[in-house]
């Protein structure tokens, strides 16, 4: 029993403690090494450390901006104060040297909300001082050539703190010098384009383009606007009896005139009609002057006509004739020369093929195996075959490919 411990201590000693010894001496070999490369190569590895940190973080918070389609990027140098304004691929923006702020390049729209009811917090006043609400849209956008110079100044929200106070200081004061009429009715094209004209340039001097003002709705008090409407439908009322009385004098004149006409009318043609017979009586005499000499010149004619017409026939079958023995000829030559060319062709052909045979019966008589080859190379992919050399008498077919043996029959007599 001891000796089968013994055995089994010796075992694990020699699979277990061994190996494990070995390795530990092993790594702390490593170890050692290790430590001696880093003491040695330490401030290599300390830049290499720092160059992936740097890259990690360059990675993870890349210094670039790209601007989108519609954007314009302005980027603004702290150093120097240098603006510069991009409209499309990546811009380096570097942490605490670069600020960047993004413009849209779309139109955009402003709406005077406070000015568009009557009882708003903002309405309007008319020069009657009536308070009115007008629902005024201004449609803008951000002059591109001007950005990188104006950006600066730009706030952050340009319709409340640009738009929104050039528009005010002009719509009020404009809709004041007009009276409630004027504005509901009478002349809104007009006070649009004032609007426009005035705002144009205003906008202009702060880097934005007007693109157009619209006025839509608008809002009268109830009582004001019921009198106007009132006020309108009567005035529209008169314009339409205006135009009505207007209308039947004119057909009055116009059953005048036409009746004038048809009496004109009527005498021309009778006029026209005497006129027409005197000249076809004439007419009808002259023609009967002419009519036989042009008779007769109409049978001459056609007799020459039917003259021109044999001959042409005459040389119509002729030349068909003509042609058709052309034609003729032309295929008798035509086959000749393809009978020439297939008999030259046949006489190649054979003259090559003798040559060609020439050939290989001289290949065949230096290079017996050749025949072999060939049948091999043909049944290369369906049969694997070698070629060897023809035996001796008496031996083995595969003799020269396994090595000189001799015959059974010498071995045996030898023994």
């Amino acid at each position: 029993m001891s000796g089968r411990v013994d055995e089994v201590l010796e075992i694990l000693q020699r699979v277990v403690v061994a190996p494990i010894g070995r390795l530990a001496t092993a790594l702390g070999a490593l170890g050692l090494a290790s430590g001696r490369m880093l003491a040695r190569y330490r401030w290599r590895v300390v830049a290499f450390s720092l160059l992936a940190a740097l890259g990690y973080g360059l990675y993870r918070h890349p210094p670039f901006e790209t601007a989108a389609g519609s954007e314009i990027l302005v980027r603004t140098n702290t150093l120097d104060g240098s603006v510069g304004a991009y409209s499309a691929g990546a811009v380096l923006v570097l942490p605490g040297i670069h600020q960047v702020r993004r413009y849209t390049t779309r139109d955009q729209v402003y709406r005077l909300a406070e000015g568009a009811s009557a009882t708003g917090p903002a309405p309007f006043q008319s020069t009657e001082g009536l308070s009115i609400g007008v629902d005024l849209t201004v449609r803008w956008a951000i002059d591109r050539h001007r950005l990188a110079q104006m950006s600066k100044d730009y706030p952050d929200d340009l319709n409340a703190d640009l738009v929104r106070p050039a528009v005010q200081g002009i719509a009020y004061a404009l809709f004041a010098r007009h009276t409630v009429r004027e504005i509901f009715s009478g002349e809104r094209a007009q006070i649009q384009r004032e609007l426009t004209a005035e705002l144009a340039p205003k906008l202009a001097a702060m880097g934005l383009n007007l693109r157009g003002v619209n006025m839509g709705q608008v809002d009268l008090p109830p009582d004001y606007r019921a009198g106007m409407e009132k006020l309108l439908a009567e005035e529209l009322e008169t314009e339409k009896i205006r135009y009505t009385l207007q209308l039947k004098e004119a057909q009055v004149r116009q059953t005048q005139l036409e009746s004038e006409a048809e009496k004109v009318r009527r005498q021309a043609a009778a006029e026209a009609a005497s006129q027409e017979q005197v000249i076809a009586a004439r007419a009808q005499e002259e023609t009967m002057q002419h009519i036989l000499p042009f008779k007769k010149k109409q049978i001459e004619q056609r007799q020459l006509e039917a003259e021109a017409d044999k001959v042409a026939r005459i040389r119509m079958a002729e030349g068909a004739a003509e042609a058709r023995r052309i034609e003729a000829r032309g295929e008798a030559d035509s086959r000749q020369k393809l009978a020439d060319a297939e008999a030259y062709r046949l006489d190649l052909v054979g003259r090559t093929n003798a040559a060609q045979m020439e050939r290989e019966g001289t290949l065949i008589a230096h290079y017996p195996l050749q025949i072999q080859k060939t049948l091999a190379d043909k049944l290369s992919d369906k049969v694997q075959v070698i070629i060897a050399p023809t035996p001796a008498a008496g031996h083995f077919i595969g003799s020269n490919l396994l090595g000189e043996e001799q015959p059974p029959l010498q071995q045996e007599s030898r023994r």
